[in-house]
C-alpha cells in the first residue's frame, strides 16, 4: 500500500499543479478580455437623464423620484452573468410598453453586480450598501421605493406574469 501511495504521490502533485495553472491562465485570460473591452459608460444621473434611462447614482435617483413624485425601480442584477436577470430585461425592462410607462411614472436605477464589467470602487461600495439596507439575497430582485425611500413594492426573482401584469403591479403599488 505504502509503494502505491509512494507511486501516485508525484503524479497527482503534477496533475494540481497544471489544474491550478490553468485556472490561473483561465482567470488571467477573462481579466485581459475585460480590459480589453470599452469600461461601460456611466450612466447619466437621474435629474439630468434622458426619459426612460437608467442610473447608477442612488441619491440622485432618489432625489429626482421625489421631485417628480415618481417611484424608484431598484433593479438588483448581475447584468453579465445571471440568466433570470438577463431574461428579465429582455422580456420585461426592455419592452416597449415598459419604457412607456417607465418614462411616466418611475425613475430607473441599476443596481449591479458584474463579474465582467468594470464598475468604479464608488459604485461597488454603494450597491454593497443597499444590497445590505434591502436585504438583497438573490438575482434579479426589484425594489420600488417611494418619493419617501419607503418600500411599497418587492419582487424576488424572474417575474413571470408577464409584460401586463408587471405593469398591473407596479401601477397597483403607485396608487397606494
Amino acid at each position: 500500500m505504502k509503494k502505491f501511495i509512494s507511486a501516485i504521490r508525484l503524479p497527482i502533485l503534477f496533475l494540481a499543479i497544471a489544474i491550478a495553472l490553468v485556472i490561473a491562465a483561465h482567470r488571467n485570460e477573462a481579466k485581459t478580455a475585460a480590459q480589453k473591452e470599452t469600461p461601460p459608460t456611466q450612466l447619466a444621473p437621474a435629474s439630468n437623464a434622458p426619459i426612460g434611462t437608467w442610473t447608477t447614482d442612488y441619491k440622485k435617483a432618489q432625489e429626482e423620484a421625489k421631485a417628480s413624485h415618481k417611484l424608484l425601480l431598484l433593479d438588483f442584477t448581475g447584468s453579465d452573468w445571471c440568466g433570470f436577470c438577463i431574461q428579465l430585461d429582455k422580456a420585461i425592462l426592455q419592452q416597449p410598453q415598459f419604457k412607456d410607462y417607465a418614462s411616466k411614472n418611475l425613475v430607473l436605477m441599476e443596481v449591479d453586480f458584474p463579474r465582467r464589467k468594470a464598475q468604479s470602487a464608488e459604485t461597488q461600495k454603494q450597491n454593497m450598501e443597499l444590497a445590505r439596507r434591502y436585504q438583497i439575497e438573490g438575482f434579479p430582485t426589484l425594489v420600488v421605493l417611494n418619493g419617501e425611500g419607503k418600500t411599497v413594492w418587492r419582487y424576488d426573482g424572474l417575474y413571470q406574469g408577464g409584460i401586463a401584469a408587471f405593469l398591473a403591479e407596479l401601477d397597483k403599488a403607485r396608487k397606494g
